[in-house]
């Protein structure tokens, strides 16, 4: 039985200059002049919500900001060289707090930008396009009650049980994978409940799909090739996600290769500290260990391991080797030692170069690439999946 949220009356007055600044300029001169109201009302994120699916799938237009994030390591039959490819798509949907009395339908009460990105090992290359448009007219929504997010030509959206469709198309490469949960959701947190600093009003709901098995296609320069891989799937709803005092995040979630996962994060302050951290450990289950492998396309859920929450007492981060961009002059520590629990790991990038410039759309640089994961105690490698750094080009305003 679904819990309603609790004190669904309680909303915190959120003021963003930054993000609403962005968003006036993004969207106002494509409009009539819109009134922006002085302060709007955003639901807080509270423990006690009950995630449930399909529904939280879906778009929660209420909160503030939202994103649905699909990480993944694909491999090409036909390539000579073997090597893992990574790929990542990202879809936002932000609550501007412009316009909420305007009846038009032009009204940017809702806006949506989308990031993707291939990054190919093998010639050293991240491709990565991005889009923005605001919500109307069937060319660009987040459907409620399940998985449905268009943006123009690119979507994600749920087409069964456990199966989802992605569908990207730059200007140098295009994905169209088919996505197979072969475990259940993740929850982070306390059931959901993700906490993001010592403030507990900076949270989200937040879930995961890992090991999700990946089929589909990948072109790039007009040659297509067929693929199939891993992936990893997050989503997560807030009102208040970064509070005052936190910079930015590192960020990693991860495929292992007994079956099971895991997910690791650190809120830095303004002087590169920690001021948050939190890890969740699913260990594969008994199940996850016989079962056969899943098809192409195909969505078969064993079950899952037991899972281990980790608070900030426990998740360590330590930098191990940095790399500078030679367009934005951005270093970005891109070599780990992470600890979590009494397990430690080394983070080793495939790809150095991995830094998207999304200043046009969300306004931040940030470093997301391909990564795998070492364990320091056997010197074996324990799985891969991705890495994410922001907050090192400025303060992320999300």
């Amino acid at each position: 039985m679904s819990l309603r949220l609790l004190a669904p009356s309680h909303a915190k007055a959120v003021q963003d200059a930054g993000l609403r600044s962005l968003l006036v300029l993004l969207v106002l001169p494509h409009f009539l002049p819109l009134r922006a109201s002085a302060e709007t009302s955003y639901p807080l994120v509270v423990p006690g919500y009950e995630i449930t699916f399909p529904r939280d799938e879906g778009s929660h237009p209420d909160y503030r900001i939202e994103w649905w994030y699909v990480t993944g390591q694909l491999d090409d039959a036909t390539s000579k060289v073997k090597a893992p490819r990574g790929f990542q798509v990202t879809f936002f949907r932000v609550r501007t707090g412009l316009a909420a009395d305007n009846p038009s339908s032009f009204a940017p009460r809702q806006v949506l930008f989308a990031h993707a990105a291939f990054a190919d090992p093998t010639d050293g290359k991240l491709r990565h396009a991005q889009r923005s448009a605001r919500t109307g007219f069937d060319l660009a929504y987040a459907r409620e009650g399940q998985l449905d997010v268009k943006l123009d030509d690119w979507s994600i959206r749920q087409v069964g049980p456990g199966r989802y469709v992605v569908a990207v198309h730059g200007e140098d490469f295009g994905l169209d994978l088919m996505l197979a949960a072969t475990q259940p959701p993740l929850l982070q947190g306390e059931r959901g409940f993700s906490r993001k600093g010592p403030d507990p009003r900076a949270a989200s709901y937040y879930y995961s799909l890992p090991q999700l098995s990946v089929s589909g296609e990948v072109n790039v320069g007009g040659s297509t090739r067929k693929v199939s891989g891993q992936a990893w799937f997050d989503h997560e709803w807030s009102s208040d996600y970064v509070d005052e005092s936190a910079l930015g995040w590192d960020w990693l979630g991860v495929n292992m290769t007994d079956g099971g996962a895991l997910m690791a994060f650190r809120m830095r302050d303004r002087q590169g500290g920690e001021r948050w951290a939190g890890g969740t450990m699913r260990s594969p289950s008994p199940a996850l260990r016989a079962a056969s492998p899943v098809g192409a396309g195909e969505s078969k859920i064993t079950g899952a391991g037991e899972v281990q929450t980790f608070g900030p007492a426990a998740v360590h981060w330590a930098s191990l080797q940095s790399w500078r961009s030679p367009r934005t002059g951005v270093t970005y520590p891109v070599q780990w030692r992470v600890q979590v629990g009494d397990r430690r790991y080394r983070v080793e990038p495939l790809l150095l170069d991995a830094e998207l410039d999304s200043r046009p759309t969300t306004g931040i640089l940030y470093w997301e690439g391909p990564i795998r994961l070492i364990d320091e105690a056997t010197g074996q490698e324990a799985g891969r999946g991705y890495l994410e750094l922001t907050g090192y080009g400025g303060k992320v305003d999300f």
